[in-house]
């Protein structure tokens, strides 16, 4: 299967239950609409991760860009994904930080390499060896535990300015809720302009950071560095592998069951692709 995607319904208008499987799209501009609302779902992630581990945050963003249309395009478009910035990497990149940015670079390329090699294998031998080992039971609980290591993160964005982000909140669930069709979907979209709306004229937003922001660049070229290989930052990052199978088994599963389709077949090319954009990344 291609890029051939067909128009779901007409293109306007999602019945209640219903969903958009990965071969359908609304009309472009309702499509261009989620796509934005994806993008700042993510944001926050893949920005935070390279402003704790100190990596260049536009080079990620970048490379962020280009492992997602390389994914899209090895998985053939059957997989829905994003790849943006993982939370594994926080540990081991925390934990070998005295090695320098060129070693924990080469430690995401081995880690890389070798989720890559697995989808390889996956893709030969089939699904059954991914389901063996990690049955989901486990991959459900590494995605679940993922995403409560998160939560200290967003707990304390919200303490440091509660009421604008209780605004913001409060906007998401009532879109979320009580919005019908895809006004409904598009909760966190709205809510995040909602949220900038009421933090720009209740003075939220301070005048040094939208000074930084108006002084920025429109445009500007990454920032590139050659990795170097250390067997000790090597051996650390590998672990970050099983975690980076589970997140990516996990997400396959969860897009099968929404759209009630098999796409057991498709675990390897999703394994490979991530591992090559990894790869590619560091």
């Amino acid at each position: 299967m291609g890029f051939g995607w067909a128009l779901h319904g007409d293109g306007r208008q999602i019945e209640a239950g219903a969903v958009v499987a990965p071969d359908e799209r609304l009309s472009w501009p309702r499509t261009i609409g989620i796509g934005m609302q994806h993008v700042i779902a993510m944001f926050g992630a893949t920005l935070l991760v390279p402003t704790i581990t100190g990596f260049p945050v536009t080079t990620t963003l970048l490379f962020s860009g280009i492992g997602t249309v390389l994914f899209l395009l090895i998985t053939r478009g059957r997989v829905p994904s994003y790849l943006g910035s993982s939370f594994a990497f926080i540990a081991p990149l925390s934990a070998s930080a005295g090695s320098g940015p060129a070693a924990q670079l080469g430690g995401i390329v081995a880690a890389g390499v070798v989720l890559a090699v697995i989808g390889l294998i996956v893709k030969v031998l089939g699904s059954r060896v991914i389901d063996a080992v990690m049955p989901p039971v486990v991959t459900g609980a590494v995605v679940a535990l993922i995403g409560l290591n998160l939560a200290p993160t967003a707990a304390g964005s919200f303490e440091a300015q509660p009421l604008i982000g209780a605004v913001t909140l409060v906007s998401i669930l009532v879109v979320t809720v009580l919005g019908r069709g895809l006004f409904g979907r598009l909760g966190i979209l709205v809510g995040v302009v909602i949220g900038w709306v009421f933090a720009w004229f209740s003075g939220g937003l301070a005048p040094d950071r939208v000074d930084a922001l108006q002084a920025a660049a429109w445009f500007g070229a990454p920032e590139l560095r050659a990795p170097t290989f250390e067997l000790s930052v090597v051996l650390l990052t590998l672990p970050v592998v099983i975690v980076l199978i589970a997140e990516n088994v996990g997400h396959v599963k969860a897009v099968a069951a929404m759209t009630g389709r098999n796409l057991d077949d498709v675990a390897g090319d999703a394994l490979f692709a991530d591992g090559l954009a990894t790869t590619i990344a560091a």
